[in-house]
């Protein structure tokens, strides 16, 4: 045989063994689980931005999540285009009408914040701070340490989160950058040594270990359901095993114990803005019954705290196309002892 016939064999082998432990793995990923972590917490992301993107009233649909859902755990972003404007002049009236109306409720909040944010576009850097790499990072840190020095005091904050899924190369943003991550990470540090700091990552694009390196707590996405131009919906042939291993993964490369699913597809995910397609499109990806079915997933997995991604679109639903089943079924999840 020649060398290359060896080669040939040798890759051949490789190829093999590589095929055929992908196949172990996707078989023990799927392997049934029967328990379920039914005390798990359930929480919400809620944006303001976007609530208004949809043309609800973001006031209104924050009090019906706190009041009629009964939701107290939130996640919170604070956009940096949105809290500074204007370089230098910081309006947070927004964020703490969040937080005052949490607080009369006992909620308690994660304070997301960064120049990559919960939402479509991702990233929300002011147009002003984008005059250079340099003026954007040295004003993206100026911007969080002003944000942490607001709420510093705050009861309401339970924990920061810094950057969303900042490894991800996803959405309008600059290439991700863990220098200026650990940056931004010091700078809270300095400003607050009393809380944990939650850094994120995508639950199936990403090892997680770059993320929970850097975290007190790490965060992990969890979608069951996308769509991808050219295939069309595509759901992920993973099973709850797949987030325990990729756990056990960051327990031993990154000395992390401590997860949460910071964000469960609780919404649509279709070709284009989700609240333009119709809403058969919609209920393909997401309806009451795939809504029951992700939380019961996530529950499986056995993190502590889920927090939930989609009332906007809920209450959308609820209250401009006469469709409030999704609304009533994330009541039944969030009060089950409620009848």
């Amino acid at each position: 045989m020649g060398i290359i016939g060896s080669l040939a064999k040798i890759l051949a082998v490789t190829v093999g063994a590589i095929l055929g432990l992908a196949i172990i793995l996707l078989g023990y990923f799927n392997l049934p689980i029967q328990n379920t972590t039914q005390d798990a917490q359930l929480g919400m992301t809620f944006s303001n931005k976007y609530a208004a993107s949809i043309g609800v009233d973001w006031r209104a649909n924050y009090i019906a999540m706190l009041d009629d859902l009964k939701i107290r755990k939130i996640r919170i972003p604070v956009y940096w285009d949105l809290v500074e404007a204007k370089k230098g002049e910081y309006d947070f009236s927004e964020v703490d009408w969040q937080l005052q109306e949490a607080g009369k409720r006992g909620a308690e909040v994660i304070l997301a914040m960064g120049q990559k944010t919960p939402r479509w576009p991702e990233c929300n850097i002011p147009a002003w701070a984008m005059e250079s790499d340099a003026v954007r990072k040295s004003n993206l840190l100026q911007y969080i340490n002003a944000t942490t020095e607001h709420y510093k005091n705050n009861p309401v904050v339970k924990y920061w989160q810094v950057e969303n899924e900042p490894f991800l190369p996803f959405g309008i943003c600059p290439p991700p950058d863990g220098t200026l991550l650990d940056s931004e990470i010091a700078v809270v540090k300095r400003v607050d040594r009393t809380r944990e700091i939650i850094v994120t990552d995508s639950g199936e694009l990403s090892l997680w270990i770059q993320a929970a390196r850097r975290a007190d707590i790490f965060g992990t996405t969890m979608y069951r359901t996308i769509w991808k131009k050219g295939i069309g919906y595509f759901e992920y042939p993973i099973g709850p095993r797949f987030f325990q291993f990729k756990h056990l993964l960051i327990r031993l490369f990154a000395g992390q114990t401590k997860a949460i699913v910071i964000e469960l597809q609780a919404e649509p995910w279709i070709g284009g803005s989700t609240t333009d397609g119709l809403l058969a499109e919609q209920f393909k990806s997401m309806n009451p019954q795939q809504l029951r079915d992700n939380v019961i997933y996530a529950q499986q997995v056995g993190f502590p705290e889920i927090y939930l991604w989609g009332v906007e679109w809920w209450y959308w639903l609820k209250t401009t196309q006469g469709h409030p089943e999704l609304w009533d079924t994330a009541r039944e999840l969030y009060n089950p002892s409620v009848k």
